[in-house]
């Protein structure tokens, strides 16, 4: 995974600052690629566990037929409403697909502490709740590339 980019270096976030702020924020915006070639953007809740970020996506959604069929994706998290407060992460590469589809709950280690993390983040339980139409794909990202441009005015 490359964290290191060559434009904005001075605004990139540090590995702990991204590590804080994927933990705190819960929508992501989700960029796969169509059977035609034609991009296709949707929006999620995600978790990170500090390498990967976790997605927990309805099975028979145009996103998830997109990532069967091409696992290439690019993720972005943003916040900020005024220009001087912008901050982001855009992480890309292919993802895996991990447990059963749809997930109703069958014990997969690798799940079990993302999906307490998943829970207790957008649910606000201590257990995930399994509706068999969602299942999960992670994304070990190739490339971060982070923005904080509130760094901009500790610059001047």
């Amino acid at each position: 995974m490359s964290v290191t980019q060559r434009r904005g270096r001075r605004i990139m976030m540090t590995r702990e600052e991204l590590d804080a702020f994927l933990a705190e924020q819960r929508t992501c915006r989700v960029a796969t690629v169509s059977a035609d070639g034609a991009p296709h953007a949707s929006t999620l809740w995600f978790a990170w566990d500090g390498g990967s970020l976790w997605l927990y996506s309805i099975t028979r959604s145009k996103r998830w037929a997109d990532l069967r069929a091409d696992r290439r994706i690019a993720v972005v998290v943003d916040a900020g409403e005024d220009y001087g407060e912008l901050r982001g992460v855009e992480l890309a590469g292919s993802v895996e697909f991990v447990g059963e589809e749809p997930r109703v709950g069958e014990p997969c280690p690798e799940l079990d502490e993302i999906e307490k993390q998943f829970a207790r983040k957008n649910f606000g339980m201590d257990q995930m709740p399994h509706d068999g139409r969602h299942a999960w794909v992670r994304l070990t990202p190739d490339t971060i590339a982070s923005w904080d441009f509130r760094k901009l005015t500790e610059l001047h």
